[in-house]
């Protein structure tokens, strides 16, 4: 891990040409021709630096909210209480007292907490990227825009969130609204209530954006209020993504120019730590049972108890302060950004010292040194809380070359692991830069399971599953849908509306279906080219993965199949069983949602008439690996719920060549005829739908059976081809077999990698629209508004169909050396209906 920052410079001089009144968004605005209009204050709340990314122009970055800036901590909390105090004053004292304050991680889980002082006796929770053993997820939602995306709530008490009081929505900018929209959309679904309320310093909404809110609020017919401090647009001239490109090869490569007298200035070179300063720890003595934040909620007796005990911590910090400590920094640590700045703001009530607060991000910033910028420095450095989405670099910003005497590291106890004390860890880098170091440790709070409230149970209404030939085309002991039948149910839309309403934040995709894609003469003669080459391949695959599920999981598996894509597969996987073995397994489709998980109610009746254990859950293929990780979660929050162990959260697929999973055929990323077509390949039912006005709490979700289309029917040939190449393949699969039986097959997410990498170099900076692989490729092109097509170099007639329907549909098809799929799909990043012009062909941005 190397540190990156440049020249430290001198502080004192920094500190007179800050005061000289320069503004920290100068640098970036005259360089890229950036205006910030609006609001007279938004200067002194906001300047302006570049993401470490070629296709990003700018990034705002707040002077008040303590993240990346070093601020006085009265100044943070002051201005996060009197928003507080604005929302109080709007819902008046009685609602408001009724009140639960939701905060974004990471960002704005201090200024949420500060928002509940501010607001009163409400009760506090924060959402949070860090999944909790033994604590049940009470909802969960997208951040399109953030470079990590997914959010979870997780309440000590399930009831938090279910009171019909307001809602108040807390983030520190303002900018599209796609945020709070999906938020408000998921959680009304479940908690419905009359009155939210929006809290953010500053509002950005262009004017396209500013009515959105309103006609939200119409929509699910409740009341939507807007708190900011300020509020203003930022305009971008044209061509401001490749001006921004250059500007950040040009300051990211190593300088060539000699430093100044005073290593100023953009092109100083890299900073020179200098003599290591002193490491020790602080004891705080903090309260047993007292949580560290809102990330399990926080409430009134939780506040009660923190006040009464900051006064002892601070004069334990300041006690452990050198004597001659001038200017302390209190550095709080991703999330944990309330605890540091209420410690930082009693130490600077009891000290002589000047405190100032702020903390480490995963959030990838240039640092140039000048006083027109707003990222002077960077200090860089591992991960070290074990974070789920794996390794990766951490940073403190404006940290080194400060002048701080001191710095006092807050971290929690999750995160005092050997990596934070590695030579290249946090408190290593600081003591490079300061000469003292602190290191104060909160506990970890963790509710106890055992005593946490339980959500009321619910009574058993669930239905036999729906089979053949009344819903789908397939035989009836071939599958069972653990699904209820919507078919008279109008649920289309045009795929360009569907979109629109996805990305802008309006809708969940599984709340309607596009419109059926009808195949072409020319594009079913590809599908049935592609059958006849491939049918003895994909023979071998299932031969193979069943074998491994007959070997490793279960001698009598119950199969369930996640719909729509898996139901194909498994039917197949049930053929080879009793093919090679005789055995007739039972067989399931199920419905999972990204963002929403799988159907609650399908576990249960599973539950109730097998046993878990030898439940096993098959799907097509993998591709960046979602699924996998949806399902996993969605297992844990269902073993806290209802209490039910054993479903094994192992994902048995036909080929993974995002090496996602361990139980697969292949890892080859091949094409796989039945992803071509949609319902007419897969029994004539649709993708699986979720919306509250259609699917209660005591309902399978829900799909639609399309009998009309039985004319189109391909769903019996696809699987006959494939059964009927069994015995041909009977030596191969005992080969293939016996070979993944002895081969480390450990998941590597070498894809879901891949799939980060795709989304930062095209300027996507959103990984669900990065559809990697064949498979999902394809669905790209049927189902969503296809942006481009990458394909490797060299790839063959797995991709025919996707050439065809890129030409059909105006995509753009681009070889890419290196790939680690056959091609990925790019799903349109800032779709309007314009952006595929009138006929809906797609078009360059």
């Amino acid at each position: 891990m190397t540190e990156s920052a440049h020249a430290e410079g001198n502080a004192g001089e920094r500190a007179d040409r800050a005061a000289a009144g320069v503004w920290s968004g100068s640098w970036v605005a005259e360089r890229l021709g950036v205006e910030l209009a609006g609001d007279e204050a938004l200067p002194a709340l906001l300047g302006l630096a570049l993401r470490r990314n070629p296709k990003r122009a700018h990034l705002l970055v707040s002077n008040v909210l303590g993240k990346h800036v070093p601020q006085s901590p009265s100044v943070v909390y002051g201005h996060g209480v009197a928003l507080g105090r604005r929302a109080r004053d709007l819902l008046g004292a009685e609602e408001a007292a009724r009140a639960v304050v939701l905060g974004y991680a990471e960002t704005a889980t201090g200024l949420g907490h500060c928002v509940a002082d501010g607001l009163g006796p409400a009760a506090y929770l924060h959402s949070t990227r860090r999944p909790v053993a033994g604590v049940a997820r009470a909802g969960g939602f997208e951040e399109s825009h953030s470079h990590a995306t997914s959010h979870l709530l997780l309440p000590r008490d399930p009831e938090l969130l279910a009171g019909d009081g307001p809602l108040v929505l807390v983030d520190d900018e303002f900018s599209t609204g796609n945020t709070v929209l999906n938020t408000v959309r998921a959680l009304h679904e479940r908690y419905p209530r009359e009155r939210y309320v929006v809290v953010a310093l500053v509002d950005t909404r262009s004017p396209a954006d500013a009515g959105r809110l309103e006609e939200f609020a119409r929509e699910i017919g409740a009341r939507v209020d807007l708190v900011t401090a300020a509020s203003g647009t930022v305009r971008l001239p044209p061509g401001v993504l490749e001006k921004g490109q250059e500007l950040v090869a040009r300051h990211e490569a190593p300088p060539v120019e000699p430093p100044t007298e005073h290593g100023g200035g953009p092109s100083a070179p890299q900073a020179r730590p200098g003599p290591s300063g002193s490491v020790a720890r602080v004891g705080l003595r903090w309260p047993d049972g007292l949580p560290d934040g809102g990330r399990h909620g926080f409430t009134t007796a939780h506040r009660e108890r923190l006040e009464a005990s900051l006064p002892g911590m601070a004069a334990r910090i300041a006690e452990a302060l050198p004597a001659d400590a001038r200017r302390v920094l209190v550095l709080g640590f991703e999330e944990l950004m309330y605890a540091p700045l209420r410690l930082a703001h009693a130490l600077e009530e009891t000290t002589g010292a000047e405190v100032r607060y702020s903390t480490t991000t995963r959030s990838p910033v240039l640092a140039v040194d000048d006083p027109g910028y707003a990222i002077r420095t960077r200090l860089v450095f591992p991960a070290h809380d074990d974070p789920a989405d794996g390794p990766g670099e951490r940073y403190a910003y404006n940290v080194a070359g400060a002048g701080f005497d001191a710095v006092v590291a807050v971290v929690d106890s999750a995160a005092d692991t050997p990596a934070l004390h590695a030579p290249d860890g946090l408190p290593a880098r600081l003591a490079a830069h300061v000469p003292h170091v602190l290191l104060a440790v909160v506990p970890s709070y963790v509710p106890d399971a055992t005593r946490a409230p339980r959500a009321p149970e619910r009574p058993s209404m669930l239905p036999e599953p729906l089979r053949g030939p009344a819903f789908s085309s397939y035989a009836p002991d071939e599958v069972g849908w653990l699904l209820q039948d919507l078919s008279d149910v109008t649920l289309e839309a045009p795929t360009e509306e569907r979109e629109e309403a996805v990305q802008r934040g309006g809708a969940h995709y599984a709340e309607s279906l596009p419109v059926e894609y009808q195949p072409s003469e020319q594009y079913q003669q590809l599908f049935h080219a592609a059958l006849d080459t491939s049918a003895a391949r994909l023979a071998r695959a299932v031969g193979a993965v069943t074998e491994v599920v007959l070997t490793e999981r279960s001698p009598r598996p119950v199969l369930v199949s996640l719909a729509r894509a898996g139901t194909p597969v498994g039917i197949l996987m049930r053929r080879w069983a009793h093919f090679r073995h005789g055995l007739d397994l039972p067989h399931y489709a199920v419905s999972i949602v990204r963002g929403r998980g799988i159907d609650a109610n399908a576990l249960r009746w599973l539950a109730e008439h097998h046993d878990p254990a030898d439940v096993v859950f098959v799907d097509g293929w993998t591709g960046k690996g979602a699924i996998t990780r949806e399902l996993a979660s969605a297992l844990r929050d269902f073993e806290d719920t209802d209490g039910v162990t054993g479903f094994d959260p192992e994902i048995a697929v036909l080929a993974d060549p995002g090496s996602c999973v361990r139980t697969y055929g292949t890892r080859d990323d091949f094409l796989i005829p039945s992803a071509c077509l949609n319902s007419t390949v897969s029994g004539l039912i649709s993708r699986t739908v979720l919306r509250a006005d259609l699917v209660g709490p005591h309902d399978f979700h829900g799909a639609k059976f399309y009998r009309e289309l039985a004319g189109a029917d391909l769903s019996p040939a696809f699987l006959d081809a494939v059964s009927a190449r069994f015995p041909d393949v009977t030596d191969a699969v005992d080969a293939q077999a016996k070979e993944l039986l002895s081969a480390d097959r450990a998941p590597t997410w070498e894809g879901w990698a891949a799939v980060e990498r795709i989304s930062e170099e095209y300027g996507i900076h959103d990984v669900n629209l990065v559809k990697p692989g064949v498979g999902e490729t394809t669905r790209v092109m049927l189902r969503r508004v296809p942006w481009k097509v990458l394909a490797r170099a060299g790839a063959g007639a797995d991709l025919d169909h996707v050439r065809l329907l890129a030409e059909q549909r105006g995509v753009p098809v681009e070889e890419v050396d290196d790939l680690p799929y056959t091609c990925v799909g790019l799903i349109h990043p800032r779709y309007t209906r314009g952006a595929t012009g009138a006929d809906g062909r797609a078009v360059a941005l």
